[in-house]
């Protein structure tokens, strides 16, 4: 039997995260124990104290079991925690020290969603690969910027860290575990019972792009909002170096390591954003919104609206547009 750790850690955790892992777990036992098959999981609640207030103290969950008292488990659960993320990282000091113990010894550990700050603060993502909520990822890059943070996948899976995307989308990463340690037609019920989608992928349809301008260098916010306020122009590297006195070499290392993207980047997700918006918000057909952003080739356009939102735009506006 895989015993499991629910960890509820100090600050805000995300009740749904906690009775979704509980839930999905326990009904897989329950399947199992409808054939006749003895449970594969024992899931228990660990914190660090043994009553812990969440949702901003509209609710206390009392864990079963403190970290002392666990010294070797199989799986840990760590819950998106909500918050300033350096508050909830020191509040949660020892728990992330528990954690490295654990994987140490042979645990497996996963986070969901913001999670990641925690089980980042623990050292093991060092130089590994991971996923969290698009909004919190260049918050995450700057805290830990020796972790390779993939914002627009929905599940990563690297030497026994799972780590999963934004809100719900943490429910595929639970029905990925169910998958791997219980079996493919297991997950398949799973996912009917609780109406999930088992099979998606990536994160990109829901991102929404907002400019990264938590940074000190003017100069680059400059560019940003000549980019932003004219992203239906023609905007070269060399028009934008000259306007700011800067050679296009400095320009675009500076850009890159204010924003995390090329400058060539940035005017590719303005213009996408702009198109998303053009497709949710009005009757425009493909091509009047594609002119309208600045694109006159099709083929180039649908190539990085694919890339940057997973979709095509007929996909992106048939699924969200107004009815």
């Amino acid at each position: 039997m895989k015993h499991i750790s629910l960890l509820i850690p100090e600050g805000e955790s995300s009740l749904s995260n906690i009775e979704a892992s509980y839930k999905i777990f326990t009904t897989v036992n329950q399947a199992l124990a409808r054939e006749g098959k003895p449970p594969l999981f024992k899931i228990q609640l660990v914190g660090l104290s043994k009553q812990t207030h969440v949702t901003n103290g509209l609710f206390t969950i009392q864990p079963g079991l403190t970290i002392r008292e666990v010294k070797k488990t199989d799986l840990v659960i760590i819950p998106a925690v909500h918050g300033d993320a350096e508050k909830v990282v020191a509040d949660n000091r020892p728990l992330a020290e528990w954690i490295a113990r654990q994987y140490a010894q042979g645990a497996e550990i996963v986070s969901l969603c913001i999670g990641a700050f925690i089980l980042a603060s623990s050292g093991l993502l060092k130089g590994k690969n991971c996923t969290t909520h698009w909004l919190s990822a260049a918050e995450f890059s700057r805290m830990f910027p020796d972790v390779n943070v993939a914002p627009y996948k929905i599940l990563t899976d690297e030497a026994g860290i799972y780590t999963s995307g934004g809100a719900y989308s943490s429910l595929n990463l639970l029905l990925y575990l169910v998958e791997k340690f219980a079996g493919r037609d297991m997950a398949i019920l799973a996912s009917k019972i609780f109406e999930i989608d088992i099979d998606r992928h990536s994160q990109s349809p829901f991102i929404m792009f907002r400019g990264q301008k938590e940074h000190e260098d003017e100069p680059v916010k400059k560019a940003q909002e000549y980019i932003e306020d004219n992203f239906r122009d023609k905007i070269t590297v060399n028009q934008l170096a000259g306007m700011l006195a800067l050679s296009r070499r400095s320009l675009e290392r500076r850009f890159k390591r204010a924003t995390s993207n090329t400058v060539i980047e940035y005017i590719q997700r303005v213009k996408i954003e702009a198109a998303k918006k053009g497709f949710e918000t009005s009757r425009k057909n493909i091509n009047e919104i594609m002119y309208e952003i600045g694109y006159s080739d099709n083929k180039a356009f649908r190539g990085v609206f694919k890339k940057l939102t997973g979709l095509s735009p007929v996909d992106y506006k048939n699924k969200y547009a107004q009815a």
